[in-house]
């Protein structure tokens, strides 16, 4: 019977700890890996010993520590963001206190909160919770989705509604060394992991699988009326549900997740670097434990407050990890053409096709994000004359009524004919009284979810945990994989040829999420505003186009560089 915390489990997990702290685990600038040992989880540190300094065959350096450790799953229980929404929550409804700690407790500190419950202990966040240092399960907690974590989920129910939601299920029965480790691997040097960290490591074929990412990112959180009852369950997040209705989840086109945000190798990869794994032949393929994904401003935010947020990437992992994720953004995620240029007396007209190239929704993920053209159209002379979706330096949109008013949001539109008009694709919230809203135990149904479909996704028959919301539903080329969208711009008085220009923007942290965010102002809230307002708000540009008239009226148009 497991009756407390084991930090240390034989002599040999000892001196395995002792070298990680002497031997570099910590990077030019940031904090040392999490270096720890308990009844069920090891410390990334304890991992990092043996799996660092590996090459790839061509050279490259794919050690699982040097990439995870600057992505968003290692500072999941860091995020600033993540710890204010969680403070913000519990202040707007304290009766639910431990309901809201547990449910994000069981994907951003997912070791600590499954060890805690094992113990017979409380699993929660703020106060003595995780976040607190003087809590026995910090270190786990900020460790965030960290190796032994992901690698003792078992296959059993995965995939299923059971699994969602954090409900991957991890065997804490088994005493060490008979603890089972899964990898994509079979005959695997079994002596080594015993005897160093006490687990038995496995083939587990589902480590390559997205329904092994679906039990986090498929989320289903309670929802609640204006008295605090809880009345039934909210879609919060639907990645893996969209990912099974694209053309990426069976058939030719097949792509997991791990495809995308875990690119394979340039050939074979030894995978240890000391005693029986170096005699391991090189494992192909190998997927890189670079968990790129679409939240730039979040890295950015870390790189530039790596102490405060006690950070264990150095700034040059973190440069890194945000590189991949542009390169994610601009060359994998979405392509924009001005597919038609109409020019009349007194109107310019120009049809734009948006096309996503991702696996599920754009954006998708937490309903802080937004998508957004920006486009514009000048003059012979070069002067603008009709601008819709300026971005702002403090990181609104121009003309955008979200951003103005609390109450309502900008509609899907099918045409734009003026500037304030913008097209953004989003999710927004209503409460169960049909009210907007930013809370999340609030959100009782989708208002607006015109965020691009992956290709093969089918609006009619959607399921709804998953369906189109709002405008675009009845928007006939609204359809699975583009959006396209057409700009009648008056020109009565300018003179052509006429530049129209368009943009694709992209904001992982919406203006007016954060504004009302701030009506809470809790410590956690108050250091994340404050953060806020010194970052750089500049939209992440996911794609591009431009066209020119000629005086004959006749469209030019340019191969586009996105093609």
């Amino acid at each position: 019977m497991k009756t407390g915390i084991r930090f240390i489990r034989s002599q040999a997990a000892l001196t395995c700890i002792i070298l990680l702290r002497t031997a570099g685990s910590a990077p030019a600038d940031g904090m040392p890996l999490a270096g720890y040992q308990l009844a069920d989880f090891a410390g990334s540190a304890n991992c990092a010993f043996c799996h660092s300094r590996l090459k790839d065959e061509a050279g490259n350096d794919v050690s699982i520590d040097t990439h995870w450790r600057s992505t968003m799953m290692a500072n999941a229980a860091k995020d600033p963001l993540w710890q204010a929404k969680v403070s913000a929550e519990t202040a707007r409804n304290p009766a639910l206190k431990e309901l809201i700690e547990a449910k994000c407790a069981s994907c951003h500190t997912p070791a600590a909160h499954t060890q805690a419950l094992t113990l017979g202990h409380t699993s929660a966040l703020t106060g003595s919770g995780f976040l607190n240092p003087a809590n026995a399960y910090h270190s786990t907690g900020m460790d965030g989705i960290s190796c032994t974590l992901c690698h003792q989920i078992r296959a059993d129910n995965l995939g299923s509604h059971d699994s969602f939601s954090g409900g991957y299920q991890i065997d804490t029965a088994t005493a060490s060394p008979g603890r089972i480790i899964y990898g994509p691997y079979p005959d695997s040097f079994i002596n080594q992991m015993r005897n160093n960290l006490g687990y038995t490591p496995a083939l587990g074929p589902h480590t390559t699988s997205s329904a092994l990412c679906g039990a986090c990112h498929n989320l289903y959180t309670p929802y609640v009326d204006a008295h605090g009852t809880v009345l039934g369950e909210f879609p919060e997040q639907m990645i893996y549900s969209e990912w099974e209705y694209s053309i990426h989840s069976s058939g030719p086109e097949l792509k997991s997740c791990q495809d995308c945000h875990m690119p394979d190798a340039e050939g074979g990869v030894v995978l240890a670097n000391r005693g029986a794994g170096l005699r391991q032949p090189a494992r192909s393929p190998f997927n890189r434990h670079h968990f790129a994904g679409g939240n730039v401003f979040m890295l950015d935010m870390l790189a530039d407050n790596l102490d405060a947020l006690a950070v264990t990437a150095s700034s040059a992992q973190l440069a890194g990890t945000r590189r991949r994720t542009l390169d994610q953004l601009q060359l994998a995620a979405a392509r924009l053409s001005i597919t038609a240029l109409r020019v009349y007396d007194s109107s310019v007209e120009a049809d734009l096709l948006v096309e996503n190239l991702a696996g599920h929704k754009q954006p998708s993920g937490f309903p802080s994000r937004r998508t957004w053209l920006h486009v514009t159209l000048s003059d012979a002379r070069g002067t603008v004359f009709f601008e819709s979706g300026k971005p702002l330096a403090d990181g609104r949109i121009e003309g955008n009524d979200a951003d103005t008013r609390s109450t309502t949001c900008e509609p899907h539109y099918d045409a734009v004919t003026h500037s304030g008009q913008v097209q953004i694709y989003e999710s927004i919230m209503n409460d169960s009284d049909g009210n907007m809203t930013y809370t999340l135990l609030r959100g009782a149904a989708y208002r607006k979810d015109n965020r691009l479909l992956p290709q093969g996704f089918n609006p009619a028959d959607a399921p709804a945990a998953i369906a189109v919301r709002g405008a675009a539903a009845s928007d006939s080329d609204f359809i699975g994989g583009s959006d396209t969208i057409a700009y009648r711009i008056k020109t009565a008085g300018m003179q052509g040829p006429y530049t129209i220009k368009a943009e694709l923007l992209h904001q992982s942290a919406a203006w007016s999420f954060v504004q009302d965010l701030a009506a809470s102002p809790t410590d956690a809230v108050s250091l994340f505003t404050k953060l806020y307002a010194a970052a750089d708000k500049t939209p992440v540009l996911l794609a591009s186009d431009t066209a020119v008239t000629d005086t004959a009226h006749a469209p030019i148009r340019p191969p586009n560089p996105t093609d």
